[in-house]
């Protein structure tokens, strides 16, 4: 990884020592004019931005973090920011706050903001597509990065990944619905090959092996429009299907607003779980059964490894998962 400038080449490339440098970064008035235009030229011939948020760290002061994330139109996603947010002001950080929404072009045009913005790390649930162009920028920054919930895949290893345990989130919505009697168990939702909807269905695949049961994957886009349009999809073409697993709530939460125009009781007709425990899904009818990412935690540890990683220079670990459980409502027993 090719690193970024410092303030050792800026004041190489000037002809002048660090300190002059520095005093020129901070607008000291005791710099004459002709010193301050060559320090100012050789930083823009090789490419310095200066890091006033990692300035301030080292002066035991607050600095910025970015958060990018792929959708805040998502209550998820909405939720996890801001409890991220309050988590790192409590440890005298600020949180900079990129939507991407879904589009990997717009996702490399805002770290490479942030970078010029001088934050100190990333946290970012990255948009899928031109994964190359992505992790170029990230490369380049040279920041500390950690990766949530999903992950860019790559040859030789990627920046560290924390997201919650969705094989077992998988395997204990799909037994569920197993022990509640269901013989035909459908996966709804999520968009084919991406690695994160791979994750959240490979729990769901393992039991049904187990059970030497035949699975019915139907990907797609992880909304309620979609979830509504797999009801019907289901009523007409797969009659049999007495269970439902949905990429998400949102998924899950279109299902059941299309059951009483199809004529299906939700939770004994059609039993219906979720994924990730929004809170619209306590107010549904019926209340929908998820499995819980329990967000506020899962916040929590992700400020606290971010920041242990710029202030102490610890590393998260390549990959870690977080603790799922099963929420039942009445979406998936009578």
């Amino acid at each position: 990884m090719k690193s970024r400038p410092t303030i050792l080449d800026v004041a190489k490339k000037a002809g002048v020592s660090k300190s002059t440098v520095s005093l020129v970064l901070q607008g000291a008035s005791t710099v004459k004019e002709e010193t301050r235009k060559s320090v100012r030229q050789a930083m823009a011939d090789i490419g310095y931005v200066y890091n006033r948020s990692a300035a301030t760290l080292r002066s035991s002061t607050s600095g910025l973090i970015g958060l990018v994330i792929n959708d805040l139109r998502n209550p998820f996603f909405t939720e996890f920011a801001a409890l991220f947010q309050m988590e790192l002001a409590q440890a005298g950080f600020a949180t900079v706050l990129a939507n991407t929404d879904e589009d990997p072009k717009l996702q490399s045009r805002m770290i490479s903001s942030l970078v010029e913005h001088g934050v100190s790390g990333f946290i970012i649930s990255p948009a899928y597509g031109d994964e190359a162009s992505t992790l170029a920028v990230l490369d380049a920054a040279n920041t500390p990065t950690l990766q949530v919930f999903r992950t860019l895949e790559r040859e030789g290893g990627t920046f560290p990944l924390l997201a919650p345990d969705y094989l077992t989130g998988g395997r204990l919505a799909t037994e569920h619905l197993l022990e509640q009697g269901c013989k035909r168990i459908a996966f709804l939702g999520g968009l084919e090959g991406r690695p994160v909807t791979r994750a959240r269905m490979e729990g769901y695949l393992s039991v049904l092996e187990e059970r030497g049961l035949e699975p019915l994957i139907l990907t797609g886009q992880s909304t309620r429009a979609f979830g509504k349009t797999m009801a019907a999809h289901l009523r007409a073409e797969h009659a049999d299907v007495d269970g439902v697993i949905c990429f998400n709530d949102l998924v899950a939460l279109g299902v059941l607003a299309a059951c009483p125009d199809l004529e299906i009781r939700a939770g004994s007709d059609l039993r219906v779980v979720g994924f990730d425990d929004i809170e619209d899904g306590q107010d549904s009818f019926p209340p929908l059964t998820t499995v819980s990412c329990n967000i506020p935690d899962f916040a929590a540890s992700a400020a606290r490894q971010i920041v242990a990683w710029i202030k102490d220079g610890v590393a998260p670990p390549s990959e870690a998962r977080s603790p799922v459980r099963l929420v039942i409502r009445a979406s998936s027993r009578s």
